[in-house]
């Protein structure tokens, strides 16, 4: 998507749909059911991919969407999210977001 059209607002949640636990996307500041968002840690000052959802420490949320990612990095969300101070190494969800989107067609 090119960088002059703003993100496409994601679809709000229907009362069925509480029954799941709900996050926030820390990209596009929309709600999701926690299945169909990646979990982020801070692992030591290094922001980590949790595929499996079981690594300890604060989490962040984020649509698998390289729009989200990008947006999440331009607005420089990470110290916010896992309320800490200083740089964080992004390198791993880049390298995560890059293979992602090899495979899943980039959306």
């Amino acid at each position: 998507m090119p960088p002059d059209k703003p993100m496409p607002r994601r679809a709000r949640m229907g009362e069925s749909d509480r029954s799941h636990p709900v996050r926030m996307c820390v990209g596009c500041r929309s709600r999701a059911a926690q299945s169909d968002l990646v979990r982020l840690v801070d692992d030591g000052g290094v922001v980590t991919p949790d595929t499996t959802g079981h690594l300890p420490g604060r989490g962040a949320y984020l649509h698998p969407d390289p729009r989200c990612w990008q947006s999440a990095e331009r607005r420089r969300v990470w110290p916010r999210a896992f309320r800490t101070t200083g740089r964080l190494d992004t390198s791993r969800v880049t390298a995560f977001f890059a293979e992602e989107s090899r495979w899943s067609g980039a959306r």
